[in-house]
């Protein structure tokens, strides 16, 4: 669980009982165990009303294991991109703003209003 064995445990559990002491060990260690419940509360939850509001049987059919972002690769994803030959799946060249905005401006005449730009706001 975390990446915490039970040999790293216990050496926190010492720390914990050196630095807060046997006075205020139990007080701590209670208001631990009301966290932990609270947070596996609110777990249950939000997953009975996602349930409910996505419905049961959708629900338990989504494969939760492949909405894991840990396992999302950004390496294998642009690798993917980049060796994909389906033309669909190649983004649209858009020209930006900056693109625009590079363009040299008209030079202007001493006294000329500037140019104006009924869509612009």
């Amino acid at each position: 669980m975390f990446g915490i064995s039970f040999d790293k445990l216990l050496v926190m559990a010492g720390i914990a009982v050196i630095l807060i002491g046997p006075t205020r060990l139990p007080g701590y260690a209670e208001k631990l165990g009301q966290f932990v419940r609270n947070l596996r509360r609110y777990a249950d939850d939000a997953r009975e009303k996602v349930r409910e509001e996505v419905g049961s049987e959708v629900f338990d059919e989504i494969d939760w294991k492949k909405l894991d972002p840990r396992q999302y690769d950004p390496r294998r994803i642009i690798a993917d991109a980049l060796l994909s030959d389906d033309p669909a799946d190649e983004p649209e060249k858009v020209v930006g703003i900056a693109a625009v905005a590079t363009k040299p401006a008209p030079p202007r005449v001493a006294g000329a209003l500037p140019p104006f730009d009924a869509e612009a706001t």
